[in-house]
């Protein structure tokens, strides 16, 4: 099997992050409205549906940029909430905790992942942890060219670390790792505004039929947050490993 090779951004030793190496700044283009023709001048888009919780977001994470750039696709960061998703299907838990041999598995195929990207892996003493707080302050920061190397640092500091990413020390860390102000953006994560919007785009979710993370749609609608969420739209892939198919699919769209 090819070895294939997620290249890092430099880490700083005095922060859990840091921002996104120059080699990927090109392709940060989750601010475009639409999934256009690059005939036309535009690229296509991929949203990445994730959440900070999830274990198999955090590779795909991890690897999204520079896989974009490789196919001549841009993405779009798109935050939300498992919890919600599980409860109306039933689960009180991840599936992972409610069935044990589907979690051992979980956690083996985790460790080879990470080994094969070459990317830092440590199973979380506490899974899954709570990722509100972060998802609130990437979603305030989602027209932010740092929002990249904030959301693969707290990635890193749940799955690589270790590190509780409720905590608001943690999640402030993160932030000040990628150049910024972490008491501006903790306060912003907490306005009414925000948190109105991450239950918004969370119920978006679930009309685009999304039901786990990473999920990836490509041509569906691309409301901003606060709009009403549309009934369906795009094409729905689940998973890490569905991610170069997504690419694909988005060049096909031409």
């Amino acid at each position: 099997m090819t070895r294939q090779r997620v290249r890092q951004a430099p880490s700083r030793s005095d922060s859990c992050s840091s921002g996104p190496p120059k080699r990927i700044e090109p392709i940060l283009k989750h601010r475009l409205h639409a999934s256009e023709s690059r005939s036309s001048g535009f690229v296509q888009i991929v949203e990445i549906w994730f959440e900070f919780a999830s274990s198999y977001s955090y590779p795909a994470a991890a690897r999204i940029e520079f896989a974009a750039r490789d196919a001549g696709v841009g993405i779009r960061w798109r935050p939300f909430l498992l919890g919600p998703i599980f409860v109306e299907q039933g689960w009180g838990d991840s599936p992972f905790n409610i069935y044990p041999a589907k979690g051992r598995y979980m956690w083996r195929d985790l460790e080879r992942l990470c080994a094969g990207y070459e990317i830092p892996w440590k199973r979380p003493s506490v899974f899954p942890r709570n990722g509100l707080l972060a998802a609130r302050v990437a979603l305030a920061a989602e027209h932010e060219s740092w929002l990249p190397g904030f959301i693969t640092g707290i990635f890193r500091a749940n799955f690589a670390k270790d590190l509780e990413i409720s905590d608001p020390a943690v999640v402030g860390r993160v932030l000040e790792g990628a150049g910024q102000e972490s008491a501006e953006w903790l306060e912003r994560a907490g306005s009414t505004q925000i948190k109105n919007a991450l239950h918004q785009q969370t119920q978006q979710a679930v009309g685009l039929g999304i039901f786990g993370a990473p999920s990836f749609v490509v041509g569906g609608p691309t409301t901003e947050p606060g709009a009403p969420a549309p009934k369906r739209g795009g094409e729905l892939f689940w998973g890490n490993d569905r991610l170069d198919q997504a690419l694909s699919w988005a060049n096909r769209q031409d």
